[in-house]
């Protein structure tokens, strides 16, 4: 156990050692690429760099060596992305840094536990350094939720102020200021770059690849439509607005109706645990014989994971996508 505990603390030590070594001599390296240029500092002084999408280092990461690795590989633009989505200001070589971190200590700690079977333990090491990533699409798929259910009431806002004999500009300055995040975020990011001078059809059209929801596809859509054919944009838009709406609503009653699925699904994954503890609280003398045997070790390992594969089967039928 000590040899265990020393081994452990030897290549977390080593393993921060070198990532800073490597850090501080990127950043010598680096510090006159890192310097803004005269542009750059034009704008900042300017006041027109209201909003870091507009002009964003896309480095994978701060560290050169690292950086220029990672770039040949096709999942960084998949995980540059979903950050983005998710609003979070990591780095795409953070991430793996943090994936790559959680899998070796998980492994390293689960190939001390000597019943654990070989198998088990990698692929609970490969659960764990996913783990970053989940939390990405965590924070992506709250994020966008709470978007949509908020865009309808932002939209009947805009058309308002339309009706009021705003220009759409103003409309959308208006959002920028009154209403909440992530709107507010994401309706100044394009109200920026139309202010440098990006027209609205392609201030529209990143608007739909930062959010990819179908509303805001469908908004870009019908105010590029009236920009360039003209016509009543506030009747368009509270159109819009009310179907808009009425999905949120339906989606929530489709929910509602497949929550009993999930419950279920929870209830059948926790059970057997449940069961098995129970029985080894009963007759622990039974149940240890599994703990001994190299059979009964594979058995319960497979069991484990072909639970967690169940629970996340179950929650992918009942999640009803309209």
């Amino acid at each position: 156990m000590v040899v265990f505990v020393v081994t452990t603390v030897f290549f977390i030590a080593t393993f921060l050692v070198a990532l800073i070594a490597v850090a501080i001599a990127s950043r010598i390296m680096d510090s006159r690429a890192a310097q803004p240029s005269a542009e750059t500092q034009e704008l900042a002084l300017a006041g027109l760099l209201g909003s870091r999408a507009l002009l964003k280092d896309e480095e994978v990461s701060s560290i050169s060596p690292w950086s220029r690795f990672l770039k040949k590989f096709d999942f960084v633009d998949v995980i540059r992305t979903k950050t983005a989505e998710a609003e979070l200001s990591w780095t795409v070589g953070r991430v793996i840094a943090m994936m790559l971190l959680a899998g070796i200590l998980s492994l390293v700690t689960l190939a001390g536990i000597s019943w654990m079977p070989a198998f088990a333990a990698v692929a609970l090491s490969l659960f764990a350094g996913l783990m970053p990533y989940f939390y990405i699409l965590h924070k992506r798929s709250k994020r966008l939720g709470s978007f949509e259910v908020a865009f309808p009431d932002a939209i009947d806002s805009l058309c308002r102020a339309l009706r009021a004999g705003h220009p759409f500009a103003a409309g959308m300055d208006l959002l920028s200021v009154e209403a909440d995040a992530p709107i507010s975020t994401e309706m100044k990011i394009a109200l920026d770059e139309w202010k440098l001078g990006m027209t609205w059809n392609r201030a529209l059209d990143n608007l739909a690849q930062r959010v990819p929801l179908t509303d805001v596809a469908i908004f870009s859509a019908a105010v590029k439509l009236q920009i360039r054919t003209g016509g009543k944009l506030g009747d368009v838009l509270g159109r819009l607005a009310e179907s808009m709406r009425e999905n949120v609503a339906i989606q929530g009653e489709v929910r509602a109706l497949a929550a009993h699925g999930k419950i279920t699904g929870m209830v059948l994954t926790a059970m057997p645990i449940f069961i098995g503890l129970v029985m080894f609280w009963v007759n622990p003398v039974q149940m240890g014989l599994l703990f001994q045997s190299p059979t009964g070790r594979n058995l319960i390992a497979a069991a484990l994971i072909c639970l967690v594969a169940a629970h996340f089967v179950i929650r992918k039928i009942v999640d009803i996508r309209l």
